[in-house]
């Protein structure tokens, strides 16, 4: 019996944007290749670094099958790095880097809103990825 091999990953080729709004919250997505994980780690910072003023700045990466990262960048556990590297992982991607802004519109979202909000963030950027 032959054992069943993992899909392909895709690697991404070019940079991508979007955007989510909910309840006056303002998600902006970014996904764009990387190359390794220090690569990973100074996007990170430049992001960071150009969107201060945002309230987070959360992100995922996947750089082949066993290494990732996630960041809720002070939202609650598992609400905002883990969804966005499902969406990551659903589109079968791979050195990928997406980073989530969110500029807090007032309104307390709930850990479900913000699962959701970070999912379609990320999926909106992602759209156009075959």
């Amino acid at each position: 019996m032959t054992p069943v091999q993992p899909p392909t990953r895709t690697k991404l080729t070019v940079a991508c944007t979007g955007i989510f709004k909910d309840r006056g919250s303002k998600f902006l997505s970014f996904a764009e290749p990387i190359t390794d994980e220090e690569h990973a780690k100074q996007r990170i910072a430049w992001y960071k670094k150009k969107y201060h003023d945002a309230r987070h700045v959360c992100y995922a990466y996947r750089i082949g099958e066993n290494l990732w990262r996630t960041k809720d960048d002070g939202e609650p556990h598992g609400t905002a790095g883990l969804p966005i590297l499902r969406s990551i992982d659903a589109k079968n991607l791979d050195y990928i880097l997406v980073v989530v802004v969110r500029y807090f519109g007032g309104t307390l979202l709930g850990t479900g809103g913000l699962m959701v909000a970070y999912r379609e963030a990320t999926k909106d950027a992602l759209k156009d990825i075959q």
